[in-house]
């Protein structure tokens, strides 16, 4: 669930990545998620340590910032560079393809 703030700018098509901590995998691979009035598909997921996020992740996340990133992800428990994060890359789609 993206929070409503980011919400519009995935469905722009603004933010296709998002970084998850979380305990097993809520998305696949190829599976469509209703993010508000419209929808995602997944790209891909992967398991890596926060260390492995780069600069371009973080712009396609829309966020200014590692550090804001690593906030923003961190609402299930604390991030340090060996954690293991999940993440997602996406598209939207119409609801309608």
């Amino acid at each position: 669930e993206f929070s409503r703030e980011l919400r519009s700018d995935v469905l722009a098509g603004d933010i296709t990545l998002s970084v998850r901590l979380w305990k097993r995998a809520r998305v696949k691979q190829g599976g469509r998620y209703r993010v508000g009035p419209g929808e995602i598909e997944i790209d891909a997921i992967e398991l890596v340590p926060f260390a492995a996020i780069t600069r371009g992740d973080v712009r396609r996340a829309g966020e200014p910032d590692r550090e804001t990133l690593r906030r923003r992800a961190a609402h299930a428990g604390p991030i340090d560079e060996e954690t293991l994060v999940y993440r997602i890359e996406f598209h939207t789609v119409s609801p309608d393809d």
